[in-house]
């Protein structure tokens, strides 16, 4: 009998091939176990039911003629009639008999599948695959529904049976018809896939891509604790993990970000007729990370060559099973929505913060876009019909019978959830900015009111007060020509490297430390030092910010090497020159615990900062983990386009303390220095026998040559970069670095702010300019006149 008209299908007789016969899902479940099973990826066994299975369904219960007549001049748009036309067919399939042979043939492949897994009645997960979902132009996943720990024949039947009435669920109705889709033409198979006992362990899932930014070259994992559904629908927030593919690939350990996720929820198996149920986690389960380094790294290798053979970015299921103790994938799909990005035009939005707009809430940006409009807050799915085009979901969490409603809004907020729960998915498909995880909104943000909701700057998304004015710039790169001078970007927030790396660049010529330890690690170094001799008020703080390490200067290392290592992942493989800490005292002092170890001075500017810490008793153990960290990125993350750098180095003395501690600690890489005092250009020849190349911190050269305070505005009219004495400076430390073949660039404001400027140092022959990102183009394009005219 020919595959189209047969009822079951077992996964191993399919492959991609067949997605009309069963559906994205289950002919991709086939096309990984065809192919990818030989290759080490574990995934669980099972069958299909065909679409012509479920097209003769209809027709033989005549359900083919009554859903046509039903959805027949249906306004999609108008909830009230969708609901009840949703309704009507799926009461009628459920109260309709599956044929004979049908409901046999399920019988005798849930028997065999039993007896593989030597049972009597084996646990399975009954999903949904529509034959046209999962397809790269088309996003159904999520339309329809999915069953799980189903065992016995007649629960398996009655599943399979929930399934096809879940094709005309609202939103599967609303969605096919945006797509144009015929409802009569999209046929429904049921997969019906062992359980891996993940109610037992863990589950989440996992893309070959950021899916914010649509960088590629990662792999972004999801974990929480029992079944997947809560990941899924957004009703916990799970652990978040990043892998670099690159170094992976090579044998190093990328692991470049771990944040810990609050986890409130576990799904795990239910008793009789309840199949699955929510409990909540313990104590020591939210504050761990759910998956160990090593199964962190054997999904991140999975997904490469899951993605390696499909030849695009994916969007996968996985499971850890608790009985077995082995991780599985089952199931993956196409990633829809990075894939169809046009990189060759870059888009930033940019808010009017000139007013100092206050922030209601913040929570987990979803996209990059900014959304403006009339919160409407709505806390069950039965009243979206109230929701009006262009008004501002909020609501604790979304499932899928959100959809209709989130079609219509500007912009969404939830209480719950992460990065991949429903609404962060549902928004990206939409290309609506969207805050997930606030926590708080429903309570703080009435109805009526409003409000501006702001993904432009980087993770963090934020909810502010009012309608605040803001534009899109759009630039198309797609003809721009390449400068002979290196043109290079500062970055300092992690959380926007992966977007910054589609600008046309050269590499990093800054990467600011300073951003990571205050956003990321809040604490003190010395206080993570003397963890055990702090206060116990103090101890307790730290605690809730050090969730999954006993040890807490290795906190500080890890957090630290991560930051540094998505910057440098995020460029790879040009040049990212990382500058070692540049806090003032002052700025020292904000962190917690800062107050017990920092003095208070009367100008920070000139006081304790720089190479003078590094080497200093009271700071020099601090130093000692930033050493630490860039080690790891070098070492583990394999990172080794990464350049540190040490900033205001006073002496050529003090130069050779700092130098002798960095190689102490095995850092094996060259090592710039900041060329922004004027002893480091006086004394050039003598500085560069130590390190390996300048890069000039113009804000403070021109402070310390003219002997300005640069936080004091009303000395700002006295001079600037272009002052003579200044441009004398840079001219001189431009021969001496190209005398002696050393790297010579600079990364200070002036060339971002004064084109002119930026035309002085190109004439000297300066090997890169490193650009704050808004200005890189118009830069770039004044540099290119330049050089032509020279």
């Amino acid at each position: 009998m020919e595959n189209n008209q047969k009822n079951i299908l077992w996964f191993s007789e399919l492959g991609i091939k067949d997605v009309p016969l069963v559906g994205g899902k289950n002919a991709s479940l086939g096309e990984m176990i065809n192919n990818l099973l030989q290759k080490g990826v574990n995934i669980p066994d099972g069958f299909a039911t065909t679409a012509p299975a479920f097209f003769a369904f209809l027709k033989e219960t005549e359900l083919d003629k009554k859903i046509e007549e039903i959805l027949k001049d249906l306004d999609t748009h108008n909830i009230k009639n969708l609901q009840i036309a949703g309704k009507t067919i799926r009461d009628l399939i459920l109260q309709a008999t599956l044929p004979e042979q049908l409901q046999k043939d399920i019988a005798k492949a849930y028997k065999e599948l039993s007896e593989k897994y030597n049972t009597e009645n084996v646990d399975v997960a009954v999903r949904s695959s529509a034959t046209a979902e999962d397809l790269p132009g088309a996003s159904f996943a999520g339309q329809q529904e999915t069953f799980l720990n189903i065992s016995g024949v007649e629960n398996v039947v009655f599943a399979v049976k929930k399934c096809f009435a879940s094709l005309f669920t609202d939103r599967a109705i609303a969605y096919r018809k945006e797509m144009g889709f015929s409802h009569m033409q999209v046929g429904l198979s049921a997969g019906i896939q062992k359980m891996a006992r993940s109610d037992l362990a863990a589950s989440g899932v996992m893309f070959s891509c950021d899916t914010e930014s649509g960088f590629g070259d990662v792999v972004l994992i999801n974990a929480s604790y029992g079944l997947g559904e809560n990941i899924v629908l957004g009703k916990v927030e799970p652990d978040q993990y990043y892998v670099f593919e690159t170094t992976l690939k090579k044998g190093f350990k990328p692991i470049l970000a771990k944040h810990i996720g609050s986890k409130l929820l576990k799904m795990i198996y239910g008793k009789g007729k309840v199949f699955t149920k929510n409990i909540a986690t313990t104590k020591k389960e939210r504050e761990s990370f759910v998956l160990s380094d090593e199964e962190i790294l054997q999904l991140a290798k999975w997904a490469i060559i899951v993605e390696e053979h499909y030849k695009r970015s994916m969007d996968m299921e996985w499971a850890k099973d608790g009985k077995d103790g082995k991780l599985y994938i089952v199931q993956a799909r196409p990633e829809t929505v990075q894939s169809k990005k046009n990189l060759k035009v870059l888009e930033d939005y940019v808010l009017d913060r000139s007013k100092n707009p206050k922030i209601l809430v913040s929570g987990m940006s979803v996209g990059s876009k900014i959304g403006v409009g009339k919160a409407h807050k709505i806390m069950d799915a039965k009243d979206i019909g109230e929701f009006k085009k262009g008004e501002i979901l909020i609501t604790d969490m979304t499932d899928p019978d959100w959809v209709p409603a989130m079609k219509l809004a500007s912009a969404i907020i939830t209480d719950e959830g992460g990065r991949t729960a429903h609404a962060a998915i549902v928004s990206r498909e939409l290309g609506i900015p969207c805050v997930v995880g606030t926590k708080n909104a429903t309570k703080i943000i009435r109805s009526g009111k409003e409000i501006t909701v702001d993904c432009s700057g980087g993770e963090e998304g934020k909810v502010y007060d009012g309608k605040i004015s803001f534009e899109i710039k759009k630039t198309d790169i797609s003809n721009l020509e390449k400068t002979k001078t290196k043109i290079m970007i500062n970055c300092g927030e992690p959380g926007n490297a992966f977007n910054l790396s589609f600008i046309p660049n050269d590499g990093v010529g800054l990467a600011r430390e300073e951003f990571i330890i205050t956003n990321d690690i809040k604490i003190h170094p010395n206080a993570l030092i003397n963890y055990k001799k702090l206060p116990a008020i103090l101890r307790k703080k730290i605690d809730s910010l050090t969730l999954g390490y006993e040890d807490k200067t290795q906190f500080y290392v890890n957090k630290l090497a991560e930051g540094i290592g998505k910057i440098g992942a995020a460029f790879y493989p040009k040049k990212v020159i990382v500058r070692f800490s540049d806090f003032k005292t002052n700025e020292y002092r904000g962190l917690i615990g800062g107050g017990i170890y920092e003095p208070e001075e009367e100008n920070p500017m000139i006081g304790f900062r720089g190479a003078s810490r590094y080497y200093d008793p009271k700071f020099k153990d601090a130093f000692i983990l930033e050493c630490k960290a860039i080690k790891k990125a070098h070492e583990e993350f394999g990172l080794e386009n990464i350049i540190p750098m040490v900033p205001f180095c006073r002496t050529v003395e003090e130069g050779k303390k700092v130098m002798q501690i960095i190689r102490d600690n095995e850092i094996k890489s060259k090592i710039y220095v900041m060329c922004e005092i004027p002893s480091n250009v006086i004394l050039a020849e003598k500085f560069l026998e130590i390190f390996d190349g300048f890069s000039i911190g113009s804000n403070d050269l021109t402070q310390l040559t003219l002997g300005l305070d640069r936080d004091n505005s009303n000395l700002a009219k006295i001079g600037n970069e272009k002052d003579e004495a200044v441009k004398e400076l840079l001219e001189e430390a431009i021969r001496v670095c190209q005398n002696n073949g050393k790297y010579i660039g600079i990364c200070g404001q002036g060339p971002s702010d004064f084109p002119d400027f930026a035309e002085f140092l190109v004439e000297k022959g300066i090997e890169s300019i490193s650009l704050n990102p808004d200005s890189v183009i118009k830069t770039t394009l004044m540099i290119l006149q330049k050089e032509k005219n020279k």
